[in-house]
């Protein structure tokens, strides 16, 4: 049976948080995390918001994904996110062993790969995913930010 459910309807989702990022003057970072292909987090990163460092989208998926299944393990969990997780992310992730993370950009000074953290060992990683449609987003973001000031 063929599902319209695939990494890149998933990532569109994604990326729909991350606009929901831009438009707040968020920097655009957004993620969704699936089980059985059904959306059960959706954010966004909201670390002007809330002042908080931490709240990364990835962050704030992971602690609605926990709410919702109840539990603190994401085993059967996917996460899409627009942008490769930086370390902090990669190790809530690590702690939380998602079953699998789908990125679309990669981000080569602060992800994770460039600053070697790790995720569980079990962890699927696919990278690439719409990663133009992300990146164009975030570019934008800057040179918007550049032009205000």
């Amino acid at each position: 049976m063929i599902t319209p459910f695939d990494d890149n309807y998933f990532m569109r989702k994604a990326i729909q948080e991350a606009q929901m990022a831009f438009d707040k003057g968020e920097i655009p970072v957004g993620a969704v995390i699936v089980v059985e292909d059904r959306i059960i987090a959706r954010s966004h990163n909201l670390t002007e918001l809330l002042t908080d460092v931490t709240a990364h989208a990835e962050m704030q998926a992971i602690t609605a994904a926990s709410n919702f299944i109840g539990g603190k393990y994401l085993i059967n969990c996917t996460l899409y996110v627009t942008l490769e997780p930086c370390q902090m992310c990669a190790g809530a992730l690590y702690w939380s062993q998602i079953g699998k993370v789908v990125f679309g950009a990669s981000d080569e000074k602060r992800g994770y790969l460039a600053m070697g953290a790790k995720l569980h060992p079990k962890t699927k990683v696919k990278s690439g995913v719409l990663a133009e449609e992300a990146s164009e987003l975030m570019t934008r973001f800057f040179i918007e930010r550049r032009n205000l000031n």
